[in-house]
């Protein structure tokens, strides 16, 4: 497993930031719709699970480890491509993994160099920013370079950012766009 250093910036000004990555000439690699089903281990692992998550264009399984969730480089994930997100949805039904939820977000992903910067919104939260690189130093000098230090910054996984909400994940099987 290879450790993924990210933060998540919250409540963020997505126009200043829009601005802040055209200045220092972020290329941007598209707009997403994303879905994904989350699994439980058996016997459940505490801070470890399985993602299957489609951008409609690429499909990822990966395992997620979240040891520290206060500190950038606290997850560790094993990653692959698969071909089919619905099929291999059923294959992990076959051999016994039930997803414990459905979720979907909208991203908008650019790059700049080795650090990808997701705009992410959600169902019922503010839009947020993620922040990824090789290293804890790159996260956070890019952190400064978008003008983001000021805001509130995590690197607990999305179940905790919406606790900070009042809104508890767990409770909500299926987190959908509201249609119309």
């Amino acid at each position: 497993m290879k450790t993924e250093y990210e933060v998540r910036v919250l409540n963020i000004d997505t126009s200043h930031l829009l601005s802040k990555l055209e200045e220092l000439q972020a290329i941007k690699k598209g707009e997403y719709f994303q879905r994904r089903y989350i699994y439980d281990f058996k016997p459940k692992i505490e801070g470890k699970w399985i993602r299957l998550r489609t951008n409609g264009i690429e499909t990822t399984l990966t395992i997620k480890n979240r040891y520290d969730d206060q500190k950038i480089g606290g997850t560790l994930e094993l990653e692959e491509k698969v071909e089919d997100f619905d099929k291999t949805h059923l294959i992990l039904k076959e051999l016994g993994y039930d997803e414990i939820a459905y979720q979907e977000n909208k991203r908008i992903s650019y790059l700049i160099g080795d650090i990808e910067i997701d705009i992410d919104s959600w169902p019922m939260i503010p839009t947020y920013v993620e922040i990824e690189g090789p290293n804890e130093e790159k996260v956070e000098k890019y952190i400064q370079l978008l003008e983001l230090s000021n805001y509130e910054q995590t690197c607990e996984g999305v179940n905790k950012v919406y606790a900070r909400y009042d809104i508890d994940l767990h409770s909500y099987k299926e987190l959908r766009f509201e249609e119309g």
